[in-house]
Formats: structure tokens, C-alpha cells, sequence
């Protein structure tokens, strides 16, 4: 059988219409390029290898695209991003950062049919439930938009007297995420969301079986104008050497918030 998969030199969205792709979803893979879909420091950019990975349509089998495959220095430059870009982020006013996940919202329920036909693509669910989780998900930006500026604290006495007891909260790092295949948009915003709220940055590395839904998700995120660095994700095939680097980082708990159980560095 001749190999219909579209290469580096073809147009895009004509080769995702030769594998029998619905027009709506070759045009949206045209717009969003996931060749070149890795969200890093503020830009869409290739994988440093220019590296790719078959993305497959779980009811055919057919492959329909092709997804930036980051290595591990992808990885580790991500998490530099995040780094750079923690301290101006999570010194913004917790109103600026409200209206940019209110932004999200808008953007993602305004691209809800588009997001919808290419999340049932990679994920197989019918369209009917794509459309749901988009919602779903397009729902934690509404929620953390309006809890972000509701940013609570305690003060009283301590239980033995004579000192007072202060709680605040505060941003504390990067937090680095890792999303199952099962629900591509909604376990992405659901993590993304309150982290941004807190003032807090992100790398997440998206599963290799449904990549395509966090590329569209980098896109959103530049549309709204959230600084650059502030969210970085990398789609990789290479998921434990990708998790690995984070969970390993060199600068430990100070960089990296949120660890993942060592089991969940194998899983996609």
C-alpha cells in the first residue's frame, strides 16, 4: 500500500484531505501546524531536532498528522522559560490575570466546532462529546478567571496568646503537568487554569496519543496574550525521557512545584 502520510514538503491541509480528513479539521491542522507545535517561551517553534511523530485516527488507524516529537533538552529549555518568566507573572495583579483566563474562554468557546472535530479525530469520542468537553473545559478558564481575584488569607491569635497567626498565599513556582489521553482539553485547563490563577507558570507535556488538542490549546494561549514563557507545552513521543528531565531537574522542588509519582513519568 503507497504511504499517504503527508510529508514536510506537501501542503498541509491538502494531504490531511488525501487521508480522508473532514475539510473543517484540515483546515484547522493547517492553521495550527503541529509540526511545528511545541509552545515555547512565547512561540510556536519545531522540535530542536525537527523531530515528528505520527498523530493516528483510533478508528481507522490511518494517520491523519504529523506532531513536533521535543526531546529532552526541548524539555529542559521549557522549564528555563517558565523559570524566567515566574517572577513577572506571578508579581502581575491577580485582576490582569483574571481577564486573560476570561480571554481564554472566550477564545475557546469561540473555536468550539473547530476544537471539537479535532479532539474526536485523535481521541476517537463522537463529536457530540467533543463538543461537551470543550465546554467542560473551556469552563475552568470562566472559574479561575473570577477566583483568581479572590485570593484568601487568616489572621488571628495563636492557641497559646501573645502572637499573632498570619496566612497568606502566594505563587510558588513552576508547576510541571501531565495530561492522560482520555480527556485532551478538559485535564489540560483544569491544571493550566488554577495555576495561572495563583501565579504560577507551566510546562505541560500533553499524551502522545492526543497531542493535537494542547497545540490548539498553545495557540489559544498566544491569541490571548499570555506572556510568553508563562506557558510552554511540549508534545513528545519520547515520554519518559520528557517527564524524566522535569522530575530530575537539576535545581529540584525550588524550579519545579509539582512532581509527578514516578510511575506516571511512563504513562501517555
Amino acid at each position: 500500500m503507497a504511504d499517504t502520510r503527508p510529508d514536510a514538503t506537501s501542503d498541509t491541509a491538502a494531504a490531511y484531505t488525501t487521508l480522508g480528513a473532514h475539510p473543517a479539521l484540515a483546515d484547522y491542522l493547517r492553521r495550527i501546524r503541529p509540526e511545528e507545535g511545541m509552545l515555547l517561551g512565547g512561540r510556536m517553534t519545531a522540535a530542536s531536532d525537527g523531530g515528528t511523530f505520527d498523530v493516528v485516527d483510533p478508528a481507522s488507524n490511518a494517520v491523519f498528522a504529523r506532531c513536533t516529537d521535543a526531546t529532552p533538552a526541548d524539555a529542559a529549555r521549557a522549564v528555563d522559560a517558565a523559570s524566567e518568566a515566574l517572577p513577572a507573572w506571578s508579581a502581575t495583579p491577580p485582576r490582569q490575570r483574571a481577564e486573560l483566563l476570561r480571554t481564554l474562554f472566550d477564545l475557546m468557546v469561540g473555536q468550539a466546532e473547530e476544537l471539537a472535530v479535532l479532539i474526536s479525530a485523535e481521541n476517537g469520542k463522537s463529536v457530540d462529546d467533543a463538543r461537551a468537553e470543550v465546554l467542560y473545559a473551556a469552563e475552568f478558564f470562566r472559574w479561575f478567571s473570577e477566583e483568581a481575584v479572590r485570593t484568601e488569607g487568616g489572621f488571628g491569635s495563636s492557641p497559646a496568646g501573645g502572637t499573632r497567626t498570619i496566612v497568606t498565599h502566594r505563587p510558588i513556582g513552576v508547576v510541571a503537568m501531565i495530561t492522560p489521553w482520555n480527556f485532551p482539553a478538559a485535564m489540560g485547563t483544569r491544571k493550566i487554569a488554577p495555576a495561572l490563577a495563583a501565579g504560577c507558570t507551566v510546562v505541560l507535556r500533553p499524551a502522545s496519543l492526543t497531542p493535537l488538542t494542547a497545540v490548539a490549546l498553545g495557540h489559544l494561549i498566544l491569541q490571548a496574550g499570555v506572556p510568553a514563557g508563562v506557558v510552554n507545552i511540549v508534545p513528545s513521543s519520547r515520554s519518559v525521557e520528557v517527564s524524566t528531565t522535569w522530575l530530575e531537574d537539576p535545581q529540584g522542588p525550588s524550579r519545579l512545584l509539582h512532581r509527578a509519582r514516578p510511575r506516571s513519568a511512563v504513562c501517555s
